[in-house]
């Protein structure tokens, strides 16, 4: 699942920062992911992959992208 939060993917310098999730099995996942995620300043794009149990996000801050995962309920490996 893809989901463009904001027009221009390249803003905050097009930093990209992928996380292992190994908890996310469903869509309640994604969705509880995404919401806390999509708060996160500068945050321009993310991708939710249960196959590969990863979160991959465009702009944002790590650390305040790794809590918002934490607010989730999901742990970063």
């Amino acid at each position: 699942m893809t989901n463009d939060v904001a027009n221009d993917p390249t803003s905050n310098g097009g930093n990209v920062h992928v996380f292992p999730v190994p908890d996310i099995s469903c869509g309640h996942c994604v969705s509880a992911i995404t919401e806390q995620v999509e708060t996160v300043d500068g945050v321009t794009s993310l991708d939710v992959n249960l196959d590969k149990k990863l979160v991959t996000v465009t702009g944002g801050d790590a650390t305040a992208i790794v809590a918002a995962i934490d607010e989730a309920g999901y742990d970063v490996a």
